[in-house]
């Protein structure tokens, strides 16, 4: 019965000392595993955010007695809180508070928002929010950009 003889006095702890070493880095697996589940997910609310845009500017036309045009996009961008994209942000518990977002009717034309008296004219909402790390340890703060396009058919 030689597996009943116990450990050699200069084995006692070596499993201890080897799970000591390995949780660290299994540790930090986890936490940045976590950390980009988070990141991913916030790129996704900021994404559906600005399609949540177009679609407002879409709907509402260039022309709409609703305003959503050219000349006025304080519906879609507004002040911190108030704009269509934040306020979908903020349902996924985001703070809006230094999220930008920019409207652009025509993206890449000439004309600039002249060229929304003719059908169809395009929209481009641009949306950056500056992503803070749940657990810091040291990671820098990321932004996260997310663009939807579409077109507005009078």
């Amino acid at each position: 019965m030689n597996f009943l003889r116990p450990a050699r006095r200069g084995e006692t702890g070596q499993a201890q000392v080897e799970f000591a070493l390995v949780i660290v880095f299994i540790m930090l697996l986890i936490v940045g595993f976590i950390e980009v589940i988070l990141m991913m997910h916030t790129y996704n609310v900021i994404a559906d955010a600005a399609k949540e845009g177009v679609r407002y500017a879409i709907v509402h036309g260039a022309w709409n007695t609703g305003g959503c045009g050219p000349a006025s996009c304080a519906a879609i961008t507004g002040a911190p809180g108030t704009g269509v994209v934040k306020t979908y942000a903020q349902y996924s518990l985001h703070d809006t508070t230094t999220m930008t977002v920019a409207v652009d009717y025509n993206p890449g034309g000439n004309n600039g928002a002249t060229a929304c008296n003719k059908s169809p004219c395009l929209v481009r909402v641009t949306v950056s929010y500056p992503y803070q790390p749940v657990f810091g340890l040291g990671w820098p703060t990321v932004t996260v950009h997310a663009a939807a396009e579409g077109r507005i058919i009078f």
